[in-house]
Parts: C-alpha cells; structure tokens; sequence
C-alpha cells in the first residue's frame, strides 16, 4: 500500500475563515500607533503640497484644531515641521534660535489650545539655512561643521522645550548631538522633555516631496557638499546598528529610523538589539510614491498604504511617523 500523500501539516486550517484570522494575527495598526507630520505656514489659509497629495502646510492659526481633530481620531502625536521665509534664512539658520520663530509659536498655539496633543520636534537646521544643510558649514563652506552645530542644537532644543515640547527629535545626524543635547537640557531643568533620536537617517532618494514642503532643497549654485557626508550610507547595515546603540547610550529615549520601506532590515536589526522604543519614519517619497501609482490605475491606494504601515509595524516599529495617519485613522474609525 502506498503511503500517503497529504500533508501531515495543513496550515490553512488556521487562515480557513475570517473570524479564525481575526484571532490569530500577530500584529496590528491602530491610530495610536501613528504620528501625523504637519507643515506649518504664516499664511492665511491652506497650502496644498503637489508632490504631496492630499498634504497642505497649514496655517498657524489653524494648526490647533488639526491636532484636536486627530486626536478624536485617535492620533495622539504630531511631527511639526515650519515652512520658513525665505528673507529670514541665513547661512548659519540663525532664525532657529529666535524665541518668536514659527515652529516655537507653533508649539506655543498647540499646547495652549490642544494641550493633550504629543508633539515631536524637529531639531535641524536646514529649515533656516540658505545653502540647506542640516548644519552650519565650515569657514572655506566645504563640509558642514560638526561641533559648531551640535552647539546651535543644543541652543535650539533648549528653546523649543521651554516652548512646551513633549519631545525634541534631532534629525542632523552630527556626532554626539544627543548627548549634547540631554545635559542641556537636565542642566537647565528640562528633564522631562523627551528625545526622539534620528539614529540611522539615511542619504536617501526618497526625501524630494519633504524638501519642497519645508523649502530646504538646496538652491542652484550652492557649494557642492553632499549629505551623504552626514547622513547614512544606504549600503551599510551594521553602522545603522552602532548608531542606535550610541544614542542609546548617549541618553536617546526613543530611536528611529528613516526611510521606512527600504529599511525594514533596519528596523529589526535595532528591535532585537534594544528594548527601547523604535519609530521608523514612512517618508514623502514613499507616500508620493503610492499615491502616483494609484492615480495611474496601477495599485489600489488603501490595500497598499495598509500593508507597507503594516510590514513597518511586524518589522518593529512602535510608532510610525507617516503622512497617511490621518486617512488612515479615518477609514479605521468607518471599520468599526
């Protein structure tokens, strides 16, 4: 007699019907696990963002109501990032050290107005520089300067957690900013603003849409420095493991890395290696990229914006920075 020839094992017993699913899945998306960025004008009304669709800068007068608004929705943190005057940027950004400047009066109106809103603020340069980098440059304007602008941020996380920061998130990628950043702000009694680290920030092709939101791509003519001389190189996965451990240690209450989508090995490489929390940012590319495809007919915009944020989540991400919250917590809240 011949033996048998069905599977010992039949593992679709357990994916046979939906309510079978439901019980058995490993991991889910909710509202709460996603945090909106919102770009922020002085103008008088909306501005909507064409590599962005859906994305508008909001004006600061109604940037409270947006927070209020997502958090009914669920979303309880936002990333704010000011879309600055030109006529106020300098080589040095010296208007990110402006007690009155736009992100800190941003902060100001939101605490103010939207006092539980969890607000994540960005610490970098290149919003107020002329030339666009996340620092100040050296003397002969041919690399960026480290130390000199781990100084400024030190200066600029200070101001914005008198503003009412529940977290500073430093995204230069300098050396030792963190920890720079942490004895500040415990010398000046500030220890309970947290630091959201930009630990493995990569040279990535993926940020074109966030730098025309903000205004930081850098203009015709600039000295030719290249970010990758500060951000990460795509190709090394084990520097991406030593620079989220040193945060770490350098006092870093949560880590992240940015892009998402590209780095999932990246993700869990750090998620095995730290209990602290991990973010992982979803980045302007990504999103830009669906929502073409989408609008050629080519993918299904909701099926596919679910699975990349849920790959990102299985991958090890506590929190998601991405620009699909809102939209997503919206048709979340439909399901029931």
């Amino acid at each position: 007699m011949s033996a048998d020839p069905s599977p010992a094992l039949r593992l679709r017993r357990l994916r046979a019907s939906a309510g079978i699913r439901a019980m058995l899945t490993e991991t889910t998306v909710e509202p709460r696990h996603l945090i909106q960025p919102l770009f922020v004008t002085e103008a008088e009304a909306p501005e909507p963002i064409a590599s962005l669709p859906g994305i508008s800068r909001i004006p600061l007068t109604q940037l409270a109501a947006k927070c209020a608004e997502l958090r009914l929705l669920g979303i309880h943190g936002v990333a704010l990032f000011p879309k600055i005057d030109p006529r106020r940027k300098t080589a040095e950004g010296a208007e990110a050290l402006n007690p009155s400047n736009l992100a800190l009066r941003a902060i100001r109106e939101v605490k103010t107005k939207s006092p539980g809103t969890v607000i994540f603020a960005d610490i970098a340069l290149d919003p107020y520089t002329t030339h666009g980098h996340d620092g100040i440059l050296t003397d002969d304007g041919q690399d960026v300067d480290n130390d000199a602008t781990v100084e400024s941020l030190v200066k600029m996380a200070l101001l914005t957690a008198q503003a009412g920061a529940d977290f500073v998130a430093p995204s230069d990628m300098m050396d030792g900013r963190v920890a720079a950043i942490r004895r500040g702000l415990d010398l000046a009694g500030r220890t309970s603003t947290g630091i959201l680290a930009y630990s493995a920030k990569y040279a990535s092709a993926f940020y074109g849409p966030f730098r025309d939101a903000v205004g930081s791509a850098r203009p015709a003519g600039a000295a030719p420095i290249s970010k990758a001389s500060y951000q990460m190189n795509p190709a090394n996965r084990s520097e991406a493991l030593r620079e989220g451990l040193l945060d770490v240690q350098e006092g870093a209450d949560l880590i992240m890395v940015k892009p998402a989508g590209a780095y999932l090995d990246i993700i869990r490489d750090l998620r095995e290696a730290t209990s602290l929390p991990i973010a992982a940012y979803q980045v302007s590319g990504e999103y830009a990229q669906l929502h073409a495809a989408a609008e050629k007919g080519w993918l299904d915009l909701r099926a596919t914006r679910d699975e990349t944020l849920l790959a990102i989540r299985r991958a090890g991400a506590d929190v998601i920075l991405t620009y699909f919250a809102e939209a997503y917590a919206r048709d979340f809240a439909a399901r029931g």
